[in-house]
């Protein structure tokens, strides 16, 4: 199933499910309004009422989980990406930094170049959505503490993500990180590793790589990660950018004002941000 957060007509924020191209709104027993990463950690998901049917075009797309309690992004995870780098491939763990909830933008929402450079770069991932609280998993667990999937682009500022060795100020300029449109049941995935992760730019096709081909997949990140904090109902985790970002072409391609990116993902969806400037 496809489930998605969004603003009602009336800007009501509110939760639904698309089916047969139309969006269900899902609705607290007794019709109160309910957030996806609340009924994720009720475990109540499938108790919700059907309220009122949208046409797509009618809605405002929020992300999936709005307000998540951890943004997780994992770098350097595809050996053609390491390679374009030109860093060493041989890293026993997965490069971790955090993003804050306050830069994600959902689908059909602009990402924003900010004032203070023109290097904006796109990174088309794979989002792993938890639905399970997490501690201390193993890898052969690992799966069934997924809620679902998303796609995301991990839009970076690459100057301000060199002031330093560590990446936090340019992955986290306001609106500059996409997330949607849905959040997918692994259901409804049937085999995660083949599915491709494909990003557009002015529906020219820049990165296009199989998820078999992540170095830390998603059972690894999750169990490595909940050895050192707990994952909660609604965390993301962003996977990591396979090999053809921008910076690394020549001459290096950075997203402009006009632009459109978009991320796709077989089975999971299509995210589609226009760029615009701050």
């Amino acid at each position: 199933m496809k489930y998605l957060s969004f603003l009602r007509p009336d800007q009501q924020a509110s939760i639904g499910k698309l089916e047969n191209d139309k969006v269900i709104e899902l609705l607290e027993t007794g019709g109160a309004f309910t957030s996806l990463k609340k009924v994720l950690s009720n475990d109540t998901l499938d108790q919700l009422e059907e309220g009122a049917i949208y046409n797509p075009d009618e809605i405002t797309y929020l992300p999936p989980i709005p307000d998540p309690d951890k943004i997780i992004c994992i770098g350097l995870n595809y050996s053609n990406h390491i390679a374009e780098t030109g860093r060493s491939p041989d890293a026993k763990y997965p490069v971790i930094f955090t993003r804050f909830a306050d830069t994600l933008v959902a689908h059909r929402q602009p990402i924003v170049r900010p004032t203070q450079s023109d290097k904006l770069d796109y990174e088309g991932e794979l989002a792993v959505i938890i639905g399970k609280t997490a501690r201390h998993v193993s890898e052969a667990d690992a799966i069934q503490y997924v809620a679902g999937y998303s796609c995301f682009n991990d839009a970076s500022v690459r100057d301000w993500q060199r002031h330093a060795s560590h990446f936090t100020p340019g992955k986290n300029f306001p609106a500059s990180g996409g997330f949607g449109p849905y959040l997918v049941s692994t259901d409804e995935v049937a085999e995660l590793g083949k599915q491709h992760v494909r990003t557009r730019l002015n529906g020219e096709v820049l990165q296009d790589q199989a998820l078999a081909d992540l170095i830390f997949p998603v059972a690894k990140l999750i169990a490595y990660i909940s050895a050192f904090t707990t994952l909660r109902p609604g965390d993301v985790i962003a996977t990591g950018t396979p090999g053809g970002v921008g910076y690394a072409r020549t001459p290096p391609l950075w997203m402009k004002p006009g632009d459109e990116v978009s991320v796709s993902i077989d089975q999971i969806g299509t995210l589609v941000n226009p760029v615009i400037a701050e």
